[in-house]
């Protein structure tokens, strides 16, 4: 496994990714980038035949419980805590048509 990248590569990239390095930086990017690219080759050199297509590496479960109906609050109790309500809804300052 020797998938190994050339300083000129190295160089190629950065620039096509505007980046200005240093030599310094070039140097220690061409082995990194080297040891990436040699994992990723040990990586597809693997035998996936039998493995059967993911979407998650762990199998999800729905934690959510069931979505069954069920009664909601009194009208009267929620419109006695709202600041205002009339005929059985909210008042709501109106907004359209008032000029600031």
């Amino acid at each position: 496994m020797t998938a190994r990248i050339t300083r000129p590569e190295v160089e190629h990239v950065a620039r096509l990714a505007r980046l200005a390095l240093t030599d310094a930086e070039i140097d220690a990017l061409t082995g990194e980038l080297g040891a990436i690219l040699d994992h990723a080759a040990g990586v597809a050199a693997l035998d996936t035949a039998d493995v059967p297509p993911t979407a998650h590496p762990v199998p999800l479960v729905n934690v959510l419980r069931a979505d069954e109906p069920r009664p909601g609050l009194p009208r009267d109790e929620v419109l006695g805590e709202a600041p205002a309500a009339q005929d059985g809804r909210f008042m709501v300052p109106r907004i359209l048509g008032e000029a600031p």
